[in-house]
């Protein structure tokens, strides 16, 4: 099988990307990492053979990258496609001898508030696990080598890194989640602080950032489940019961992200309320100022008509007499309309 296959020291001369795109690769036995060959196929003949699997890491290939490096592991053509074009929804596939995953990475940005997703397609079969990875998320830097501490894990196989990956990725689901709500709940406050503003830009964008989150991270609740029910999936017995915690970890942040979109809607539509609240209080200031305004202007006009035969206007006392009525209604109306808050 090696004979088709690339050595990573061949794919240095492919491309200058090559250089990074495989993160590492590693043959393990009996829980342990032990040295072979460069050849990633060499090292699943090796698995066969002797026992253990293979675990490589690779990140953004290409399509020729990608089929040179797995070489004549012969993955089925829609696995490889969706593998190299990436944008795919959490998912769980059974092809003949391999098991196709698929679970969105989250990174949450604190100083923009912003959102950005990466995906992670895992290949699982009996002797080995290859997984891609596209943009950004939780770094999984530290699960190998968590893994590899932990040699009576390794012992389950290819599911136990997946399971590992996964529960990774999951915990970061949950690290967001709060994150997001500690945003919600600052955002709430300044909502009801008492200033005569409107965020409604900022919660709308918020509302978005989670609405994104929830997207990325509910689909995969039937995958998982999958895991731990589905015989069809060959997930070793005693790994199940570990994926079942996980799952319920994530259960756990969808909850949390779902309380949060429906919070951050009642939080949007207070915030409205409020404004709307504040623009009534001005129309009745502004109501009560043109009412204290229209009684003396309504005597002035009928005083400024300039007739003839008006009784007040031979009265020695008429100016005051209209001047006091004038200043006796605006009295009682600026009273009543303190009494009722319009002022």
């Amino acid at each position: 099988m090696g004979n088709n296959g690339c050595s990573i020291a061949d794919l240095r001369l492919i491309s200058g990307k090559v250089q990074t795109m495989i993160v590492d690769i590693a043959l393990y036995q009996s829980g342990k990492r032990v040295s072979g060959p460069s050849d990633v196929s060499e090292l699943v003949d090796i698995a066969r053979k002797e026992g253990g699997f293979v675990w490589l890491g690779l990140a953004e290939p290409t399509e020729d990258e990608f089929n040179k490096v797995i070489g004549e592991l012969n993955f089925h053509p829609l696995a490889v496609e969706d593998a190299v074009s990436a944008k795919q929804r959490p998912k769980i596939e059974e092809y003949e001898g391999l098991t196709f995953f698929v679970l969105k990475t989250v990174f949450f940005d604190k100083a923009e508030q912003e959102i950005s997703t990466g995906e992670l397609m895992c290949f699982i079969s009996n002797h080995y696990i290859v997984i891609v990875r596209h943009g950004e998320g939780q770094p999984l830097s530290t699960v190998r080598h968590d893994l590899e501490i932990k040699p009576e894990l390794l012992k389950l196989g290819p599911f136990a890194v997946l399971h590992a990956v996964a529960d990774r990725v999951i915990d970061g689901y949950k690290n967001i989640a709060t994150a997001l709500e500690l945003e919600v709940v600052g955002v709430e406050n300044k909502v009801f602080s008492g200033k005569r503003q409107t965020f409604s830009q900022e919660i709308y964008f918020l509302k978005r950032e989670i609405v994104e989150f929830r997207h990325a991270i509910e689909p995969l609740i039937i995958p998982i489940s999958k895991l731990t029910t589905d015989a069809a999936f060959s997930a070793p017995e005693k790994i199940k019961p570990f994926f079942r915690d996980t799952s319920d970890h994530l259960m756990q942040a969808c909850e949390q992200a779902s309380g949060l979109d429906a919070l951050i809607t009642s939080v949007l539509q207070a915030d409205l309320a409020h404004i709307q609240v504040q623009q009534n209080t001005d129309v009745r200031r502004i109501s009560a100022w043109v009412a204290l305004a229209a009684g003396p202007t309504m005597i002035a006009g009928i005083y400024g008509m300039n007739f003839q035969h008006m009784p007040e206007l031979s009265s020695q006392y008429g100016y005051f007499i209209v001047v006091s009525v004038m200043v006796l209604l605006s009295g009682f109306l600026l009273l009543k309309f303190k009494r009722s808050g319009w002022l």
